[in-house]
């Protein structure tokens, strides 16, 4: 059984920064590319960035590039999220997921494992 456990979140001010961390467990984490999410309260879930097999190639919603940086170490299953310039609109949820495809893919209805999810608030 397939197993995500993130962490890294919390409360940060405005302009600050966090790292988010996804342990994974229980497939072949370097066959498969892996995502993030978000969900805020009252929203969709949504795709923040992610990331191939190897790593080698990433894709970023328009509201964070330049901001967030997705990044995975196969030897240790962790795929990880640096955060950087928070606004208060980043505010949410955050789950990372695995599909079962190589590339990587931006739409929730591929990804077929999801962690429990991290609070992220920003202050302003």
């Amino acid at each position: 059984q397939v197993q995500l456990v993130e962490s890294g979140g919390g409360l940060v001010q405005a302009g600050g920064s966090l790292r988010l961390s996804c342990a994974a467990s229980g497939r072949t984490f370097s066959s498969y590319a892996m995502g993030w999410f978000r969900q805020a309260p009252g929203k969709e879930r949504e795709i923040v960035a992610a990331i191939s097999w190897s790593g080698g190639s990433t894709h970023y919603a328009d509201s964070v590039k330049g901001r967030f940086t997705i990044s995975r170490d196969n030897d240790k299953k962790t795929v990880y999220l640096q955060m950087n310039s928070l606004e208060p609109r980043d505010t949410a949820v955050y789950y990372c997921a695995t599909t079962e495809y190589r590339g990587f893919t931006p739409y929730v209805y591929e990804y077929d494992y999801w962690g429990q999810g991290t609070q992220v608030t920003v202050s302003s």
